[in-house]
């Protein structure tokens, strides 16, 4: 695999198009698009003699821009069987290709909560206040008997999936 390949995977995992330039730093030097005036991507992983535990930086859409730290976790045998490369986890959402940036993202994420999401999260924070406050064993048994509580509760448990719920950072691993 080489490093544009590796471009491609990331694009893929992430669910964008690579209509970006981007660019890969490892041991200060750049491998990416060429109107970058850098190295090219077409040099195999195997060549940059890449150890475990090995760090580097992957911009893309450099406008906006995206800065994701790759690093080589483990090393394993291809096997015949399986397809490759194959998601092995990851947590949070990918935010969409051409939003702005880290700061995009958020700001439309922020804008997407309704002001009655907003007041929700507040009587919850509420509640965690007085269970934090009181600690006995039967506020959260009270609590939960609670009209508002179980109804703040649901609405919570139907947004999970939703663009309420969904976190910026995004961690992914790939085999």
């Amino acid at each position: 695999m080489t490093l544009r390949e590796l471009h491609g995977v990331i694009q893929v995992a992430l669910g964008w198009e690579g209509i970006y330039l981007f660019q890969f730093t490892l041991r200060a030097k750049r491998f990416g698009s060429r109107e970058l005036a850098a190295r090219s991507p077409d040099v195999p992983l195997s060549e940059l003699r890449l150890c475990v535990g090995t760090r580097f930086r992957y911009e893309y859409d450099l406008n906006g821009p995206w800065e994701h730290e790759v690093r080589l976790e483990s090393r394993h045998e291809a096997d015949a069987q399986r397809s490759y490369p194959m998601w092995l986890d990851g947590d949070g959402s990918c935010p969409p290709e051409d939003c702005g940036g880290v700061n995009g993202f958020s700001a439309r994420r922020e804008a997407s909560i309704t002001q009655e999401a907003r007041h929700d999260f507040a009587v919850l924070a509420g509640f965690i206040d007085q269970l934090a406050l009181k600690r006995s064993t039967g506020t959260s048994s009270t609590l939960r008997r609670s009209t508002t509580f179980r109804r703040l509760w649901s609405a919570l448990r139907g947004a999970k999936g939703g663009r309420a719920s969904h976190s910026p950072a995004t961690t992914s691993t790939f085999g």
